[in-house]
């Protein structure tokens, strides 16, 4: 089954709000290997001009991907996770995610096209804070294998 691109431009509800942890950020950085003092020590992020640890310029997977379950949960779209696999991922920031952050995503899909019988579904997530100051935009793109 082919993906509806009638679904390009189509945005999803805005997420309940996600406090960044400082702890999550450390866990993230070790887990990534990213050893930036202003990623695991206060002092170091204070001293760049940060309130705070920054997160790695990735870590903002971490809600992206818990939050583009809307769009593939949808069925009316037709994804079949089964046959998914990762094709792309972008970064654009505004500011750095900083430790005491309350952050909100939404969802839109930007993109739904087919090629070599396999679709397409490219996604751009508006992180911002609660408060609605822009934060990062994250792109994704995903490819549903065909069965062929």
């Amino acid at each position: 089954m082919s993906l509806d691109p009638s679904f390009v431009g189509r945005s999803y509800p805005p997420t309940a709000p996600y406090q960044v942890g400082r702890e999550k950020i450390r866990e993230f950085a070790t887990a990534i290997g990213a050893t930036d003092a202003a990623y695991h020590d206060p002092e170091a992020a204070r001293a760049l001009g940060h309130r705070d640890v920054v997160a790695p310029p990735t870590f903002p997977v971490l809600l992206t991907m818990a939050t583009t379950q809307q769009i593939v949960d949808d069925p009316a779209l037709g994804v079949d996770y089964s046959r998914v696999v990762h094709g792309d991922q972008r970064f654009a920031y505004t500011r750095p995610v900083v430790a005491g952050d309350e952050l909100v995503c939404v969802n839109t899909i930007e993109d739904v096209s087919s090629r070599g019988g396999h679709d397409f579904l490219t996604t751009r997530t508006d992180v911002s804070t609660a408060d609605g100051e822009p934060v990062v935009a994250v792109w994704s793109k995903i490819v549903v294998r065909g069965e062929a």
